[in-house]
C-alpha cells in the first residue's frame, strides 16, 4: 500500500510540473488619453482606443482584480443596453466589454463602463477566459477631464462667408419691363425698372412732383 502511494504521489507531482502555469494579464488604462495597454506575462501584446466614463460618470481610478465574466450580457441599468464580452472589475458593476457605439471610442463617452471595439473585447476575452479571470488586474490612471481638455475643440461657430447668402438680387439692366424692384430698404431709392409702355418716355426731372415717389425740394 505504501507504495502504490508513493508511485500516485509522483505521478501527481510530475502531471504539476508539466502543467504550464497560467499566465498573468494587466490591463491598463489611461482615461487622459483614452488608451488601453495589455500585456502578458509583462509583455505589451495589444494597444487598443477605448471609451470610458464621461465627466458625471467616470470610471473609477486604481487597481482592481478582474472576477466575473460574461459573455453576452445587458445593462440593467440603461435599458438593455448589450455589453458583449464583459469582464467586471468592481462590484459597482464597471466592466470592459464591446460597444457599437464606435465612433466616440477615444473620448470620454460611457456610463462609467470601459468600451472597446466588439473585435478587440472578444480577443480580450477569449485571452482572460484562457489565462483566468482571478490572473486578471485592471489598472485605471488619469482622467476624463483631461482627455476632453487635450481633445480637439470642436468648431461650432460659423464664419459670415460661409453662410449661403439669399439669392443675388437682379441688376436694373437684368430686370424684365414690367417688373417691380424687390430690393431692400436701402434700395428703396435706386432705379426703378420701366415697363415696356413708358421706356420711350421722356426721363422725370427733378420738378416733376412724383419723381421717385416724392416731391422735389
Amino acid at each position: 500500500m505504501r507504495y502504490r502511494e508513493l508511485v500516485l504521489a509522483g505521478v501527481f507531482a510530475l502531471a504539476g510540473m508539466a502543467a504550464p502555469a497560467s499566465a498573468h494579464v494587466l490591463i491598463t488604462i489611461d482615461k487622459s488619453n483614452q488608451r488601453m495597454t495589455v500585456a502578458v506575462n509583462g509583455e505589451p501584446r495589444w494597444h487598443w482606443r477605448v471609451s470610458t466614463g464621461r465627466p458625471g460618470r467616470d470610471t473609477p481610478s486604481g487597481k482592481f482584480q478582474a472576477f466575473r465574466m460574461e459573455a453576452d450580457h445587458f445593462s440593467k441599468e440603461f435599458d438593455d443596453a448589450p455589453m458583449p464580452h464583459s469582464i467586471f472589475f468592481t462590484k459597482l458593476g464597471h466592466a470592459i466589454h464591446g460597444s457599437f457605439d464606435t465612433r466616440h471610442l477615444g473620448s470620454p463617452a460611457s456610463h462609467g463602463c470601459v468600451r472597446l471595439d466588439p473585435a478587440n473585447a472578444s480577443k480580450l476575452y477569449a485571452l482572460v477566459q484562457q489565462d483566468g479571470v482571478l490572473n486578471t488586474t485592471v489598472v485605471l490612471t488619469g482622467s476624463a477631464s483631461a482627455a476632453l481638455r487635450s481633445a480637439p475643440v470642436a468648431r461650432t461657430e460659423t464664419r459670415t462667408e460661409d453662410v449661403p447668402d439669399e439669392a443675388p438680387r437682379p441688376s436694373f439692366a437684368q430686370q424684365p419691363y414690367g417688373s417691380s424692384f424687390g430690393g431692400s430698404y436701402d434700395d428703396r431709392y435706386a432705379p426703378r425698372a420701366r415697363s415696356y409702355d413708358d421706356r420711350y418716355a421722356p426721363e422725370p426731372t427733378f420738378s416733376s412732383p412724383d419723381y421717385r415717389g416724392r416731391p422735389y425740394r
